[in-house]
């Protein structure tokens, strides 16, 4: 399959136990200025990052950070084949997905030899935690074993066919005026003030938006960070903590099926997220793993 039985057994640990060895080397290897999108694509070709590679069955990622989404991609999307459009949006996003889980996972490992040493009290970076995954309130407040059962259950990946499937449909494959806009992927709402204004917005929900953030990688980050800590989710986590008590492999489509709060339109969202899983064959990509090398930055060009 492409894959090294070595580097395929430590990615099959960490998928069944929830950890895998810190990543140091994220030194930038490469930037790369694009003019258009056929600079992306040959630049997939020339790392291998390419949909035969991927039919062959090698399933290893590249680091490939997006400073932003470009204007024009809106209008080229338009004339290129939409077999292009796809292997672009999900070869960029998919990277995003799989950088994003990674640090989860070095948190939940890190939260995992804290608690299994006792190590609970007067530890700063573990309140810290807390807090940022809305398990306790301010660092100030005690961490009992209640609490700390709720944070194993929020800091877990979110698998990527499920993000894959979640991001095309809430972007429109990035051409949404949110992620021109914005380099907003998932829709979440900003009731800040600072988030972009709908064409039309629900009265009745008062005065929001759509968070826009500073890049793709940023909005990818918060998307799963809203899914391990708003209630509206918290089926989500429940049944992904039960595939870990099974040591098992949290599986995007079985986690789709908890969504039906994430749009209005409910359980039609749900068989949306399904429908774009089954046609794009997004399964896989709960497989995937990032090569051990340094970041290519991909920036867009005026």
């Amino acid at each position: 399959m492409g894959v090294p039985a070595k580097r395929y057994l430590g990615v099959a640990l960490a998928t069944v136990f929830g950890f895998q060895p810190a990543y140091s080397d994220t030194a930038i290897i490469r930037t790369v200025e694009s003019q258009n999108y056929d600079d992306v694509l040959r630049l997939f070709k020339k790392i291998g990052y390419t949909a035969e590679q991927w039919q062959a069955g090698i399933r290893e990622i590249p680091r490939i950070e997006l400073t932003h989404i470009p204007q024009r991609w809106q209008q080229v999307t338009q004339t290129i084949p939409i077999s292009d459009k796809k292997n672009i949006f999900f070869r960029l996003t998919g990277s995003g997905i799989l950088q994003s889980n990674e640090k989860i996972l070095n948190e939940r490992q890190r939260l995992q030899q804290a608690i299994s040493k006792n190590d609970i009290d007067d530890n700063e970076w573990l309140a810290a935690l807390a807090v940022k995954y809305k398990v306790i309130k301010q660092e100030t407040d005690k961490l009992d074993t209640k609490t700390l059962t709720e944070l194993k259950k929020r800091v877990d990946i979110v698998p990527p066919s499920l993000a894959l499937a979640q991001a095309a449909e809430e972007s429109g494959w990035g051409t949404s005026r949110f992620a021109i806009k914005g380099n907003s992927l998932f829709g979440q709402w900003d009731f800040s003030g600072n988030g972009i204004k709908p064409q039309q917005q629900r009265t009745e929900l008062g005065n929001y938006g759509i968070a826009a953030f500073e890049s793709p990688q940023a909005s990818i980050e918060a998307y799963m960070l809203n899914l391990n800590t708003h209630r509206a989710y918290q089926h989500m986590r429940q049944k992904r903590a039960v595939f870990r008590q099974q040591e098992k492999q949290p599986t995007g489509w079985d986690l789709a099926k908890t969504l039906d709060k994430y749009s209005e339109r409910g359980i039609d969202y749900v068989k949306s997220l399904h429908a774009i899983m089954r046609f794009n064959k997004l399964n896989d990509a709960d497989h995937a793993y990032l090569w051990d090398k340094g970041r290519i930055v991909i920036t867009p060009a005026p």
